[in-house]
């Protein structure tokens, strides 16, 4: 090997930016610096004391061809290191196994050109292990590498570096809660539960939807006073273009009106998808009702109808111009003996004039239920009004959305005092597959009940 190689060699094994250089030089250019800032991000992980890094990229901007690059890079520096990596099917992790695997079996052919062996000699596949997604490198008794999909397994593995690339494949899938859902579920349940040694998780994906995986995982990990790194790239940032080479500003207002707005700028900008889709584009909030004018105090309850159902509960004021200002939300799972004495108690802290309560299935046994515990507690303030919704959930929904926007306000500290109602209300889209609608249909019904002056007939006994 000449000595200007063997130089080249030995910086590729220092610096991950130099690797990806070697091995594929008419990509990774000095002058696409935005390639050499997500290398340096890797590396710096990679060596550093953080767990998590979540890198969010447009897409042929080289994500997938950098995870592969990183993943040999780090196999090659620590034969020992166990990796697992996870892609959106068996197809794509079966395409980023055997990358990775390629290049550290290439086999040298030419003199002047360098290839994975010449730069970490002693990393090489051990002899007789065929699996394509599952393999071990020479030296180790345990397997090394392991590619799966949220339709694969990881039985069995446990990684010192989790990547995942891209496990979402088109706007459907972005726009279904309960794909989503099943992504946060794999996550969580299959691939966490594999880390070990390094514990180093990086999710390198075109961002979609506020829940989808790198949403989710930036909030959870943060909610466990876990650190993470976060690199967000845009192809076009409003006045110029991520990298013309890949991606010129002709070609993406072509994009643009081709797959329309909202998708472009969730492919390419990293705005999910979700925040251009949601029923609530402006919702209102307060800081004090001190000088509002209280005319009333109601409550809307929209009970579970199944166990995955949540019960929401909506206390608020109401002043002579029909808006209603929230004071106290109850959203949970939790069962009926758990959820009665809690209103009931809601009702007696905040002196309740009405509390109207949906009596569709058993909307009427815990209305009744209710009023027993408040008659047991000498609540004189209350009246009980259960009712039967007959209108078209879905439609009163959509035609509510404006005078919900314009007649409720929120607490300004709401989304941390009900997370997971702030969540389902301010994510529910108006076209879409939604996980929960039981949020915005209580929200909904308190629109209709101050518009109506709370008058109504009731048509369930208690």
């Amino acid at each position: 090997m000449k000595v200007k190689q063997q130089l080249q060699c030995e910086l590729a094994r220092r610096e991950f930016w130099y690797y990806c250089k070697l091995m594929a030089s008419d990509f990774y250019k000095d002058d696409r610096i935005y390639l050499k800032e997500i290398c340096d991000t890797l590396q710096e992980f990679y060596e550093g004391d953080k767990q998590v890094l979540c890198i969010n990229l447009p897409p042929r901007h080289g994500k997938s061809r950098t995870a592969t690059l990183f993943v040999e890079w780090c196999l090659g520096k620590d034969n020992s290191l166990k990796v697992m990596t996870g892609s959106y099917n068996e197809t794509l992790s079966t395409t980023f196994s055997r990358q990775v695997r390629g290049a550290i079996q290439e086999i040298k052919a030419d003199e002047d050109k360098l290839v994975y062996n010449d730069i970490f000699p002693s990393t090489k596949i051990k002899y007789g292990d065929g699996a394509v997604n599952l393999w071990s490198l020479e030296g180790n008794n345990n397997k090394n590498y392991l590619a799966t999909s949220p339709t694969g397994t990881a039985t069995g593995f446990g990684a010192d570096i989790l990547i995942i690339d891209d496990v979402i494949k088109n706007a459907e899938e972005a726009n279904n809660a309960n794909v989503l859902e099943k992504h946060w579920d794999w996550f969580c349940n299959t691939m966490l539960s594999r880390l070990q040694g390094k514990r180093k998780v990086i999710i390198i994906m075109t961002r979609w939807a506020t829940q989808d995986l790198a949403g989710r995982a930036i909030r959870h990990f943060k909610d466990i006073n876990q650190n993470v790194e976060l690199l967000s790239m845009k192809a076009f940032d409003g006045s110029k273009m991520l990298c013309n080479d890949v991606l010129n500003l002709e070609q993406y207002e072509t994009l643009t009106k081709t797959l329309g707005d909202d998708i472009a700028s969730a492919n390419y900008n990293q705005e999910p998808i979700d925040l251009k889709g949601v029923l609530y584009s402006n919702l209102k909030t307060y800081d004090s009702i001190e000088d509002i004018g209280i005319k009333s105090i109601n409550n809307y309850t929209d009970t579970a109808d199944t166990g995955k159902d949540y019960l929401c509960s909506i206390t608020y004021a109401v002043d002579k111009d029909k808006n209603a200002y929230i004071l106290d939300v109850i959203y949970t799972q939790e069962p009926m003996e758990i959820t009665e004495p809690l209103l009931a108690k809601t009702l007696l802290e905040y002196k309740v004039n009405y509390a109207n309560i949906e009596s569709n299935n058993g909307g009427r046994g815990f209305a009744r239920n209710v009023n027993r515990i408040i008659n047991g507690v000498n609540n004189r303030h209350t009246i009980i009004r259960p009712f039967s919704q007959t209108k078209n959930k879905e439609s009163r929904i959509l035609t509510g959305s404006t005078g919900v926007m314009n007649s409720i306000y929120f607490p300004s500290d709401w989304k941390y005092r009900y997370p997971d109602f702030y969540r389902d209300v301010t994510t529910y889209q108006r076209a879409g597959k939604n996980k929960h609608d039981d949020s915005v249909d209580a929200l909904t019904g308190v629109y209709e009940k101050i518009q109506s002056n709370n008058i109504m007939r009731t048509n369930a006994r208690l």
